[in-house]
């Protein structure tokens, strides 16, 4: 870990394991920073759990994880890398309407919340307590099995919830669901036959990209020295200049 992207938590660690009483002087200016980790979960919302589960676990191939279910009510989640996909279903639950991706949009959309994911019991209230002290309202924390979590809202109303994990699923899905899904019965992993086989796949030459939102960011963040290619993307254009045309 680079020493800029330690945490006092992390300093805190390194001296008990040396066997060091840490100063608390070392820490002034860190104990105001939300000690936040990367994203737990995004939460939607479906009037159809499985068709749900059929196009995220048997289309695009991640793990159903785990799943709770009762009162007309249901909760499941699909891991993706180190972030999850949740969804809510519930009777009277609407679609939302298509639109164009990034376009604005007056109508009623499928999302619920974004959860952020924090590393300690000790991180959660303490940004808890960061919130609470600029004056933003928060509940919890709510114990919900497999994680700790308080819930909030940001300037723009939009719902919050910063989350510490408490249990690791090992052997997925983990349900308890009052009307269990014969859907879930079949596993975890992606099963086949639910969807057609490719039969005609993209030619290589043909994987190409046209410039699009963020174009001019890129070129200013290189001439500037804020950024670099990634290996892959370098190889390609070196490889290959139309590519990115």
């Amino acid at each position: 870990m680079h020493p800029d992207n330690l945490t006092h938590h992390d300093i805190e660690k390194v001296c008990y394991k040396l066997g060091w009483q840490p100063s608390y002087d070392i820490f002034r200016g860190l104990e105001n920073i939300v000690a936040l980790t990367g994203i737990n979960h995004l939460a939607f919302i479906t009037h159809d759990l499985e068709a749900t589960i059929r196009f995220y676990r048997d289309l695009l191939g991640l793990t159903l994880e785990a799943g709770v279910g009762h009162d007309g009510y249901r909760h499941y989640f699909f891991r993706a890398g180190e972030a999850q996909i949740a969804f809510f279903a519930y009777e009277g639950a609407q679609s939302m309407n298509p639109k164009p991706h990034g376009s604005p949009s007056r109508q009623p959309l499928g999302f619920d919340h974004v959860s952020m994911t924090c590393e300690s019991r000790t991180d959660l209230f303490a940004a808890k307590d960061r919130l609470e002290a600029a004056g933003f309202d928060v509940s919890g924390a709510v114990d919900h099995g497999t994680m700790w979590s308080i819930y909030f809202y940001d300037p723009n109303n939009i719902p919050l919830e910063i989350s510490w994990d408490i249990l690791k699923i090992t052997q997925p899905p983990a349900v308890a669901d009052d009307l269990p899904l014969a859907i879930v019965a079949e596993g975890a992993e992606p099963q086949p036959g639910h969807w057609p086989e490719v039969t005609n796949p993209t030619p290589v030459e043909q994987m190409t990209a046209h410039a699009g939102n963020g174009y001019q960011m890129r070129d200013a963040a290189l001439l500037e020295r804020r950024g670099d290619y990634l290996p892959e993307y370098r190889t390609l254009i070196t490889k290959t200049p139309s590519a990115a045309e």
